[in-house]
């Protein structure tokens, strides 16, 4: 598994003195990045191919507080990936100084192409990359379909 260190600084806490539910997320964002720049896949990799990751959801799971003063270790897995890698799923789990399991959180996402904004494949360097990478021992290959397993639909205001 692929592992980053971050030390808790004053501005990653909340209201309550543990660490903040938006630096969590922070953390998870940044954990992958630097996993996809070890794999070479750079900010200016990724502008050339014209492709980035977005988010579809995040869910955190919390099992222990992280208070100040304190260094956390944030996990990388790939947890799930469709055939042509356009969908995906990552899991990172949170780890306290002791190697205590402090939190989890799951993320969906995929791929999109910059200049059409939609959805695509990645390059068959890229999936070979993530297909050789750290996986969860539930890994399992994902269609679109997975992607609205939630059921949620979009609210408009009506005027």
């Amino acid at each position: 598994m692929f592992l980053k260190e971050f030390e808790i600084r004053w501005n990653d806490l909340d209201a309550n003195r543990h660490l903040a539910n938006i630096t969590f997320l922070s953390y998870a964002s940044e954990t992958r990045m630097a996993f996809m720049q070890k794999m070479g896949m750079s900010h200016a990799y990724l502008k050339k191919l014209a492709i980035g990751p977005i988010v579809f959801n995040e869910h955190l799971f919390y099992f222990k507080e992280v208070l100040p003063d304190d260094t956390i270790r944030v996990s990388f897995e790939l947890a799930a990936m469709s055939k042509e890698g356009t969908f995906f799923e990552f899991e990172h789990n949170y780890y306290n100084k002791e190697g205590e399991n402090v939190a989890r959180c799951e993320m969906m996402g995929g791929w999109m192409n910059l200049k059409t904004r939609k959805l695509t494949g990645l390059p068959e360097d890229m999936l070979n990359e993530f297909k050789s990478s750290y996986k969860t021992d539930s890994f399992k290959e994902i269609t679109s379909k997975d992607t609205r397993r939630w059921n949620k639909e979009p609210k408009n205001l009506i005027k």
